[in-house]
């Protein structure tokens, strides 16, 4: 097992791996999104959305798989819808001359991943509940149980498909798709060679500070997962696109908590889930969610200081965090 600079210097390669990979993916998915002539709105919510959180998927397919770690797998997506929440429209904020909301990402996009948290704390709920096995410490998910949120992403997406149906958009034909296509395809390889990285480096780090997985998954594979997120809606923001911005966010949190889990899920046959855990971290998610879209409501546009304020509250949650899993404070029990 690596030492401590051993294990910072994986992280740092496995970052950089996967932003290269991101960049690759954002520029193919922006292509193939002109050739098919697919609207903004649909390019954010759903293309690039989808292909943005690869890692988030890798993070939780590879630590269930490989390393039987599917806590770390939960922790990296929770982790990483607060990051997207929080740090992602911030920094696209600081970075651009302005960042505009709309009514229809407040009113449809926002509103639709609060049902996909809700949704998802219901699965927990229902795995604690009523599956036998399962109690108040402990949710037990099972295949049949996470096709709720998978139903509900499918919903998601015929909602999208409605609203590109009504919109008319020009393609672009000078795009060479089979090139694009292959690109995109290698960035997802890419990315997941860097996850994996950022997997044994964050296991390494628990192993040598004697601290629970779930608070590295939380931390630094949320942080590192959500990179691609972060490099396209600073790109999009700095390029005047605030749509497409602030959408992949959204759209990326639901794809993570709708499809990701699930498919963690399904590979590992059934698995257990701290429910201890879950309702606190997801507490904090929805307070990040609301916070959010009181913030991109507010004059439609997200100001400086509304920018300072998202990542005030994220360093809030990194030290509620450190100290939960330290043993400073006990507010969760089960970390």
């Amino acid at each position: 097992m690596p030492g401590l600079a051993g294990s910072v210097g994986l992280a740092a390669v496995a970052v950089v791996v996967i932003w290269k990979g991101s960049e690759y993916f954002e520029g193919a998915a922006r292509l193939l999104s002109k050739y098919y002539g697919l609207p903004l709105a649909i390019h954010g919510a759903v293309v690039v959305a989808v292909g943005s959180s690869f890692p988030e998927i890798s993070s939780i397919l590879i630590s269930t798989a490989v390393h039987g770690e599917f806590s770390l797998g939960v922790g990296a997506i929770v982790g990483s819808a607060i990051f997207n929440l929080l740090v992602i429209p911030a920094l696209s904020a600081l970075f651009s001359e302005e960042l505009e909301s709309t009514r229809s990402l407040v009113h449809k996009d926002a509103q639709f991943y609060v049902i996909s948290v809700l949704v998802l704390f219901v699965t927990f709920a229902l795995g604690a509940t009523y599956v036998p096995g399962g109690s108040n410490s402990e949710a037990i998910l099972t295949p049949t149980l996470v096709l709720l949120p998978l139903v509900t992403y499918g919903i998601y997406l015929f909602l999208h498909q409605q609203d590109a149906s009504e919109q008319v958009t020009e393609s672009s034909p000078d795009v060479r798709p089979i090139k694009q296509w292959g690109t995109l395809l290698v960035s997802l390889v890419v990315i997941a060679i860097g996850v994996e990285g950022l997997i044994r480096a964050a296991l390494s780090l628990g192993a040598l500070f004697d601290t629970p997985t779930f608070l590295w998954g939380v931390t630094v594979i949320a942080a590192g997962t959500s990179l691609p997120d972060a490099f396209v809606s600073v790109s999009a923001a700095r390029n005047d696109d605030s749509v497409t911005s602030l959408t992949n966010v959204l759209g990326s949190n639901t794809f993570n908590l709708l499809v990701a889990i699930p498919l963690g899920v399904l590979l590992a046959g059934s698995a257990t889930i701290s429910f201890l855990v879950a309702v606190p971290t997801m507490g904090f998610l929805m307070v990040a969610t609301l916070v959010f879209i009181v913030f991109t409501r507010t004059d439609l546009e997200l100001t400086d200081v509304e920018a300072y304020g998202f990542l005030g509250l994220y360093g809030l949650f990194l030290l509620w965090m450190v100290l939960e899993s330290t043993q400073v404070i006990e507010t969760v029990q089960g970390i």
